[in-house]
């Protein structure tokens, strides 16, 4: 008889999680290269709540971005992380952290992406850092891409729709597993590998007019069937460099409701949330699930796949899964298409300015789903978090009780979710400090504990604030989600 459980396990991993294009910013220090988050430009009049697409554009966008001189491109300047690092994560150690996940720019190890030698600037400020993490006595989880990819690997080879970018990749990842061995236990090889179209240039290195329009869907796909094919190498070398070290895969939970009980949306829904499942059937099962193989052929999709391909994702399978969890949405069989990630409004939920509807319930149903799908896979939450405009009283407080509020609600569903069988490991917070908003590029989006006086131009002092929030958090840690 199995022992049932009462909450969250002994040394549960409690902390948060930024990516390095948000936080770092020195986008030209110590021989760092541009990439593709540094052409994201902030758009004072963008449509907050209708962001279809998060940087990118056409080739030709790309060189007039790469060589503006008036606009403003957040990503290329963070909050500075890169020279505040130390004092940052300082914060992090004062609310108990146990785990801090952040990401590796690739550019920083190889400025363009295909060079033979990596570049020892970029190693040492990573050096510094997880060493630094681990010092304040938090556990490294690092993610080696994360919307991050060189950009010349984006204007001359045409990012990982091109399979020579698979050897580049393999490359970058084989340096870190050497230089981080014994140092870093959980590698996130590629964030949300799921998140396309909405973020394919960011995750895959594809611009809008790379192919004809028709073509672009199996393009896409076979950029992603490239990066399979990468991670799984990856995972092969990571046997002999470092035995020790843990590789995991993450999505972005796309998990739809149906809009009503008429069978159509039913099926339609089931159909739209199993491709979301593909890309974990693929790199947690090892190989492609017939439904897939099914969905390329009805719409003329030929991916080139090996013998070889094959071979390598059913014998590299990943370790853990990780999963970002922000809001959920329906699916109406007589408005949606296939299309991942399309979907409505759920008029049960309440807006926010971005539309991102939370839906704790949501946290819940998913992890079951998940935990019943890929029985034994630990299950990590790499970001969770609300992004809300923030007010500093004129004594320097900032009252967030409306992040409080969110991320108790999904914290006390991840207990129920963990006493019914979930296996989660981690719960990692997005973001800790404010950061530049990853769809919009906006400062004023914040999900921080901690507040950072920039504005959406990069104008103020940078000076840190801690919210309620991050009294709230560090007592959470501290009863290890007993007490919310």
């Amino acid at each position: 008889m199995k022992n049932l459980r009462k909450g969250f396990p002994e040394n549960f991993l409690w902390g948060g999680a930024v990516a390095a294009c948000q936080i770092e910013g020195a986008y030209d220090v110590d021989g760092r290269g541009l990439s593709t988050s540094d052409i994201h430009l902030y758009d004072k009049n963008q449509d907050r709540a209708h962001i279809e697409k998060e940087g990118g554009g056409t080739l030709k966008g790309i060189q007039n971005a790469i060589a503006d001189k008036e606009g403003y491109y957040p990503k290329r300047y963070g909050i500075d992380f890169y020279h505040t690092y130390k004092d940052d994560l300082k914060y992090f150690e004062e609310m108990g952290f146990k785990a801090f996940r952040t990401s590796i720019s690739w550019s920083r190890i190889f400025p363009q992406g295909d060079e033979e030698e990596p570049n020892e600037a970029g190693l040492k400020f990573y050096d510094n850092l997880i060493d630094e993490i681990i010092a304040d006595g938090m556990e490294p989880v690092i993610t080696m891409s994360h919307y991050d990819i060189p950009l010349y690997l984006v204007t001359e080879y045409g990012g990982f729709g091109n399979k020579k970018v698979i050897d580049f990749f393999v490359r970058y990842a084989k340096v870190l597993l050497n230089r981080f061995k014994g140092r870093v236990k959980y590698w996130i090889v590629c964030n949300q590998v799921n998140l396309v179209p909405n973020v394919q240039f960011g995750s895959l290195g594809i611009y809008d007019d790379q192919v004809a329009p028709e073509k672009m869907e199996e393009l896409m796909y076979q950029a992603v069937h490239n990066q399979f094919v990468a991670c799984a190498k990856i995972k092969e070398m990571a046997k002999d460099i470092d035995p020790d070290a843990i590789l995991g895969t993450m999505i972005a939970d796309g998990t739809l409701y149906p809009a009503t009980c008429k069978p159509e949306d039913i099926v339609m829904t089931m159909k739209k949330n199993r491709m979301q499942y593909f890309f974990t059937d693929v790199q947690l099962r090892g190989e492609y699930p017939l439904y897939a193989l099914q969905y390329f052929q009805d719409r003329n999709i030929h991916l080139d796949i090996t013998d070889e391909d094959e071979r390598l994702l059913k014998e590299n399978t990943l370790e853990f899964l990780a999963i970002s969890y922000y809001y959920t949405r329906i699916c109406d069989s007589t408005k949606n298409s296939m299309k991942p990630f399309e979907g409505e409004q759920n008029p049960y939920l309440e807006p926010t300015p971005w539309e991102w509807r939370a839906d704790p319930l949501g946290l819940y149903n998913s992890l079951s789903q998940l935990t019943d799908r890929y029985e034994g896979i630990p299950l990590m939450i790499a970001e969770n978090g609300l992004g809300a405009i923030d007010k500093v009283e004129e004594d320097g407080s900032i009252h967030d009780e409306y992040r409080i509020d969110y991320l108790r609600k999904h914290v006390e569903q991840l207990k129920k979710a963990i006493i019914d069988g979930a296996n989660v490991f981690a719960y990692l917070s997005w973001g800790p400090i404010d950061i530049v908003s990853s769809s919009t590029a906006e400062m004023s989006k914040r999900y921080g504990y901690v507040y950072v006086d920039l504005d959406d131009f990069g104008k103020g002092s940078g000076k840190r604030l801690k919210k309620d929030s991050f009294y709230w958090y560090k007592h959470v840690i501290e009863t290890n989600g007993e007490e919310l």
